[in-house]
């Protein structure tokens, strides 16, 4: 399997595959979800001619969680180690709920030199509500801002699996390598970049990208409404908004096929 080193000596793991000679697109899952993933993108986008670089941030899927630094600028510093060790230009970055915030972290502190375009995928830029920002994650504010993540996910009671029907589980279960039963457990190398993620507000970095930009949305996400997509293109002229109907926060995997058509449209629509 091949790694790279962080900046800081940390291992981590990457797949690879398609034409090594392509347009490279670098998959970043989400909180607790590994490259694998991907799994239902991996294949369409072979297909359509793209170097596929399937990336496992520290701590998830096969690369090792450090030792320092748990933030999300830690993980911003991950990609732009994974882009510079792989000498990756042009790139799209796809990055799926903290994924695509460790995005954001990644344009703050180093720009995108190396990027074409970003594909945002449910994920909210502000994660916390305010009176100006209705589009944080269901029932968080002022009141718990630190203790709603203390100790792991909070369920807000929206869209349960039991609506989703069999199929669109069973993806989730398949693609994401779930437990079958019990409640999920959280190591204290998940805890801490998840505190940290919930309280970050990266609405100024999407205000000033200057690459464009897709968010996408589930219209029955779990976590937020449907509406922080539409809600954060607005802040950039370079940025798009879609919603896919019936579909969960796990907008890739519950709706894989309609999540790549959207996503290989964009990209041909970039493609010289």
């Amino acid at each position: 399997m091949p790694d790279i080193t962080a900046s800081d000596g940390t291992r981590l793991h990457y797949a690879e595959t398609g034409d090594p000679a392509a347009r490279p697109v670098v998959l970043i899952a989400g909180f607790k979800a590994a490259a694998s993933s991907w799994r239902y993108q991996v294949k369409p986008l072979e297909r359509a001619g793209h170097r596929v670089i399937a990336f496992d941030r520290r701590g998830h899927g096969a690369s090792d969680p450090g030792e320092r630094e748990p933030t999300m600028e830690r993980h911003g510093r991950d990609i732009h180690d994974l882009l510079e060790g792989l000498d990756l230009r042009d790139a799209t970055l796809v990055g799926q709920s903290m994924g695509g915030n460790a995005i954001w972290a990644l344009v703050d502190r180093f720009g995108t030199d190396r990027v074409r375009d970003l594909v945002i995928v449910d994920q909210t830029p502000c994660m916390l509500n305010h009176d100006d920002w209705p589009y944080g994650f269901y029932d968080y504010d002022a009141s718990n801002v630190d203790t709603l993540f203390a100790t792991g996910i909070h369920d807000p009671g929206r869209f349960p699996a039991k609506s989703k029907g069999l199929v669109r589980v069973a993806r989730m279960l398949r693609a994401l390598d779930l437990p079958k039963g019990g409640a999920p457990t959280y190591s204290d190398a998940e805890l801490a970049p998840l505190a940290d993620h919930a309280k970050r507000d990266w609405r100024p970095v999407v205000a000033r990208a200057d690459v464009p930009v897709l968010f996408v949305a589930g219209a029955e996400s779990e976590v937020w409404p449907s509406g922080h997509a539409d809600a954060a293109a607005a802040l950039n002229p370079l940025a798009q908004a879609v919603v896919i109907e019936r579909d969960g926060h796990a907008a890739n995997i519950e709706q894989p096929a309609a999540f790549s058509r959207i996503l290989l449209d964009w990209l041909a629509r970039r493609t010289p």
